[in-house]
């Protein structure tokens, strides 16, 4: 690596090993680039300026011009970097730094300074490790107290790169909250580079020279890291978002024509226009850039979205007055302008109902007041140019703006074959396609590269009647066969409703139908069974075009919609009125017809709502929705990671099949392994002529990269997988049974047991998840894998798995201080190709209150939890099974499973009683385990009950205080005394944690490391 950077034209810095060498080094940069000599005080000054633990505070610092007051009272403006030619910086090779802080003493594989600031680190593991390990490394040393990244110029690093020589990654750089790994979201997002046409691009050798020359990485940081204020989050664009907006620029540069992106939905098509429009703002070439959309929320939308990445960059246009007002502005703020097609073509069509309103009122119409700026260059970007850019507004657009260049965007073209609209070109009528209106593909993302590269995921589609027989019927009967077969199989498909689900019906008077057979069927279920909980729904389609100019532009790019309201608008807009007022009365809204946006809104955010655990809602998670029921909307430019699930009662074919399956396949992790799709209209053929045709150019056969292996397969795989656990087992003389796993001997052996269970797992939820398992397939699948034998074996995955963690942070520590070479051979090498998730183990339902739902249970049932007619569900053992084997209960495991030991026959308790009864159990064991605590200590136990109450009260440890309880303890040496305060707060640690329940307590840093 060194002498390939070398090669690359870094400059070798061997002189640089410590942290006064990088600042050192960084002054005589600094000086050389702002001309100026500084004393030793203004540099120390300097330096108590800059270096911040804020990572986007340095990133924003690094990026602009400050003025610094000097010694004797002189101004002095600087900047850091060149920012306006950042290949006339000078790049420097680190290797084996080390940051020396208080309580921090890391060292740094390979650090690359651009003017002396190091600004990109990249460490490195011998072939075969797992790049997640240097990921999980870096993590470690930012969380580490006092770290280097917080308290010196490493504070200024912007990308991170990990690599064992075969598969190499790089990230942004960030503060706590968005450079983590958890169990839920686990460290996002992580990159691979990839060449034009979507190769990755893995082995280091290559990655360097792609990714590293001197250039490329410095335009890498300053043109293409984005910086969201609002959420003080670095970004960076992913390979195809960069090429993207290079072909763009390209263009403009050589005013070469038009051209489409063909960027599959959910792969970030808003960040790379924003992009393309912001580097267009400073090209002085180009009068305007218009970001136009074709309908009034996606404009909303968009205008969010850009602001979000830069705070301020559009407005709102409220008005077709506003837009002219802002299209004549020469001020460069209103530069970019983001609006709807419709809003734009308004104002330049002289004939257009709004131009003659100015006209006959004597005023200028728009049209003629915009005149001037036809000659004018413009780049005009259409988002989602699939849809409405093939109508007139779109030929008035380019009419009136002759020179300008245009650019569409859109995950799903129309070719020939998907093409609905005509043209009439003398007396030969051709389809009109993405390629007539925006002619060139200048880039191509197909959803078949986002599936490979894990951006996007695969489709689960379940033929309603395949499986099982059954058959579609007509009217009521097929519309009742539908609602009882989503009620039947919704949990299933959402993984216990953890995710939620859209509902495609095939015009308003179908919506409307099922909205009340829903409301009918459930409360049937209701009576039948006190335990069915039913789903919540909402229901959403557009009012008529007449309630306002809004809708109508809504209404335009829904088609189905618009169609409907030709018949009896009246009644629908009647059931929209009665559904919104469920709605109201369901979740405390005040939404009327009227005002239909803040209702569509309200819906959209409540699905979106799915993402914030129960625990942490007001309500329990009352406010959010199941199911929402849709005509057009919501089929396209709605995104939601937690939306799983689309059911298709709809006839759907090509661009419109493959927009509605996409708002299911947006990545989380392992516990949404695909999009689940379950079509009630037989429409496989449609499906297969859809893959086809949005594949782009593969190898292998679409079918095989889009939709997850059917249910056969994967119950095979299934088996082998436990066939494999099993014999491992037998191989290391124990029997194949979760209780027998604590008998594996040595860290190799568990370390390969927790690899191969958690092979099982994955594929267990996956199976999980199908909807369209035959009786036959379900037994497999249960014979493979009883559940109590899984709940069992996830108990054991979690506490070996733990151990295993333990025993790897407790090496990395011990090897931290040794010299280069000799870390690595101190951790386990077989630990090293692991990554021990949690993820796959975590269950959306068993949470505390259900947990505590089942101890209530427990006590009515008089030692066991009973379900209807007095049956035995579970046992008391089985319940604490249940605790072990879940990953939310990892710190609280002990607690419960003690407390429900200590349960007697007799006792009922309610849920609110048993909530009680653990905080004093809690308490209790507490008070217990601080008294023995005392007494081995030799301290009163109110004087060590005070001290932890103290502690846990003001949320800070207090050294001093430590110190007095020492100094108190008679005939100790300071040495003595030393020992025992580390053995007194190792003793307490435990009990500070847990009645602290999850808050930080400052101060106890240095003792948890040592412990």
């Amino acid at each position: 690596m060194r002498e390939q950077l070398a090669g690359l034209k870094y400059k070798v810095r061997d002189d640089i090993t410590d942290r006064y060498g990088i600042e050192c080094n960084f002054r005589r940069h600094f000086e050389a680039l702002n001309r100026c000599t500084l004393t030793d005080g203004e540099f120390k000054r300097l330096l108590r300026d800059i270096v911040t633990p804020d990572v986007f505070a340095a990133s924003k610092t690094l990026r602009a011009k400050h003025s610094f007051e000097r010694d004797d009272g002189t101004p002095l403006n600087y900047t850091l970097v060149d920012l306006k030619d950042w290949c006339k910086n000078t790049y420097e090779l680190v290797t084996q730094l080390r940051i020396n802080t208080d309580n921090s003493h890391h060292r740094y594989d390979v650090i690359l300074l651009v003017n002396g600031l190091p600004l990109v680190q990249i460490e490195l593991k011998r072939h075969g490790t797992s790049p997640k390990r240097a990921i999980e490394q870096i993590v470690g040393y930012k969380n580490d107290p006092g770290n280097g990244y917080a308290s010196t110029l490493l504070c200024f690093m912007q990308l991170f790169v990990v690599s064992n020589d075969t598969e190499t990654f790089y990230f942004t750089n960030n503060d706590a909250k968005h450079f983590r790994f958890n169990a839920e979201e686990r460290f996002l997002p992580v990159y691979r580079w990839a060449d034009r046409d979507n190769k990755p691009i893995t082995g280091l050798h290559k990655f360097a020279d792609t990714f590293l020359p001197k250039c490329v990485l410095g335009r890498m940081i300053s043109r293409y890291t984005v910086l969201l204020e609002t959420e003080q989050k670095l970004l960076m664009m992913r390979p195809y978002q960069i090429y993207a907006v290079e072909r763009i620029l390209d263009r403009i540069e050589h005013n070469s024509g038009n051209g489409y992106i063909w960027h599959t939905t959910g792969s970030g098509k808003t960040l790379t226009s924003f992009k393309a429009s912001t580097l267009l703002r400073d090209d002085d070439r180009i009068a305007k850039c218009l970001f136009v959309v074709d309908r009034k929320d996606l404009d909303k939308q968009t205008r969010d979205e850009f602001n979000r990445f830069q705070p301020g960059s559009v407005e709102e246009n409220t008005s077709t007055a506003t837009l002219v007002k802002r299209l004549l502005s020469t001020d460069k703020a209103d530069k970019v302008i983001v609006t709807t097609i419709q809003k734009l073509a308004l104002a330049l069509n002289e004939a257009s109902k709004r131009n003659k309103q100015r006209i006959n009122k004597g005023k200028r119409s728009y049209a003629d007041m915009l005149a001037p700026m036809s000659d004018e260059r413009m780049a005009i970007i259409f988002d989602e140019c699939h849809r409405s850019q093939f109508g007139d507004n779109h030929q008035t657009i380019k009419e009136f703006f002759p020179r300008a260049q245009l650019f569409g965007f859109t995950g799903t073209p129309i070719f020939p074959k998907n093409s609905t609209v005509k043209r009439i070109d003398g007396e030969e009528k051709k389809l009109r396609t993405t390629a007539d209106l925006f002619g060139q593909c200048l880039h191509e993302y197909t959803i078949t590269n986002a599936i490979e590269d894990r951006n996007v995921l695969r489709f689960h589609v379940d033929y309603f009647g395949r499986s099982d027989g059954a058959r579609r019927k007509s009217g009521e009967a097929n519309r009742q066969a539908v609602v009882d077969e989503i009620l039947d199989k919704h949990d299933r498909a959402t993984g216990d409703r953890r995710f939620n689900a859209l509902f495609a019906t095939g015009s308003i008077n179908e919506a409307i139908a099922y909205y009340d057979l829903f409301n009918a069927l459930q409360a049937g279920r209701r009576l039948q069974d006190e335990q069915f909980k039913p789903l919540k729904i909402a229901c959403v389609f557009s009012p008529p075009g007449s309630v306002s100019q809004d809708v109508r532009q809504l209404q335009e790019d829904l088609p189905q919609e618009l169609a409907d309201y030709r018949t009896n608008p009246a009644e629908k807009l009647a059931a929209l009125e009665r559904i919104i007022t469920d709605y109201n009365a369901a979740f405390g809204t005040n939404h009327a017809t009227a005002e239909f946006d803040r209702y569509y809104q309200d819906v959209q955010s409540r699905i979106k709502l799915q993402q914030v655990p129960d625990a942490d809602l007001p309500d329990k998670g009352a406010e959010k929705v199941d199911l929402v029921i849709v005509v057009d909307m919501l089929l396209t430019g709605f995104d939601s990671k937690y939306l799983n699930t689309l059911y298709v009662d709809k006839n759907l074919k090509h661009h419109g099949l493959i927009q509605a399956f996409s708002r299911t396949n947006r990545v989380l992790n392992a516990t949404k392994p695909h999009g689940q799709i379950l079509d009630f209209r037989g429409q496989q053929q449609r499906v297969d002529e859809a893959v086809t045709l949005f594949s782009g150019s593969t190898d292998q056969e679409p079918r095989t990269i889009w939709l997850v292996d059917p249910a056969p397969k994967v119950i095979d795989d299934l088996k082998a997988a436990k066939t494999d656990l099993v014999n491992f087992l037998q191989s290391q003389g124990i029997d194949a049974t979760p209780e027998a796993v604590a008998g594996l001997k040595g860290d190799d052996a568990r370390a390969q047991f927790v690899k191969r269970f958690k092979e099982v797992q994955r594929l267990a939820v996956q199976l999980d998840q199908y909807t369209d398992l035959t009786p036959d397939q379900k037994a497999q699948v249960r014979a493979t894998l009883p559940e109590s034998e899984q709940q069992g074996f996830k108990g054991v995955y979690l506490s070996t798995r733990q151990r295993l963690i333990d025993q790897q942070r407790q090496a990395g520590l011990t090897a931290k201080d040794n010299e280069p070479g000799q870390a690595q051979a101190a951790v386990n090498p077989e630990l090293d190709n692991f990554d021990f998730e949690m993820v796959l183990f975590a269950s959306a339902t068993i949470d505390y209150d259900y947990i505590k739902k089942l101890i209530s249970r427990f006590t009515e049932g008089g030692g066991a939890v009973t379900g209807t007619g007095g049956r035995v569900e579970m046992t008391r053992r089985e319940l604490i099974g249940l605790i072990e084997s879940e990953a939310r209960f990892a710190d609280d495991r002990d607690l419960l499973t003690a407390y429900i030991n200590s349960l007697e026959p007799g006792v009922v308790l309610n849920m609110d009683e048993v909530d009680a009864e653990i905080e004093r159990f809690k308490a209790e064991r507490a008070a217990g385990a601080l008294a023995e605590v005392a007494k081995k200590h030799n301290v009163a136990s109110e004087t060590l009950t005070t001290f932890v109450d103290e502690i846990v009260r003001t949320g800070s440890f207090d050294p001093d205080r430590l110190t007095d309880l020492a100094a108190a303890q008679p005939g100790l040496s300071y040495l003595q005394r030393t020992r025992w305060e580390l053995s007194l707060m190792d003793a307490i640690l435990p009990i500070l944690h847990e009645r602290a329940n999850g808050r930080q307590i400052a101060g106890l840093e240095s003792y948890e490391e040592e412990a």
